[in-house]
């Protein structure tokens, strides 16, 4: 009984860590040789956050480790950069 105990604690432990934001490293393995717009947000999503300035957006993903950040222009994915989690 102490072992069926034992094993459903590390099940429910798995799951809930699978249901969690994904990496900065996973966010950029999805979105790797994607050039358009809606290429981008068809592999991961809607972004967390988007800022625009002219014809230029940049879109934010939050990772758990980070965040991940495309520039877009027009309809091309032009540029990507990831920061660090701030403690």
């Amino acid at each position: 009984m102490a072992f069926a105990r034992i094993l459903f604690a590390g099940l429910l432990a798995a799951t809930l860590l699978a249901c969690g934001e994904p990496t900065k490293e996973d966010i950029l393995k999805k979105a790797d040789k994607v050039a358009t717009k809606s290429a981008l947000e068809k592999a991961l999503g809607k972004p967390d956050d988007i800022a625009k300035l002219g014809p230029v957006e940049k879109w934010t993903y939050k990772a758990s480790n980070g965040q991940v950040v495309f520039l877009i222009t027009g309809d091309s994915v032009a540029f990507e950069a990831t920061t660090d989690r701030k403690n």
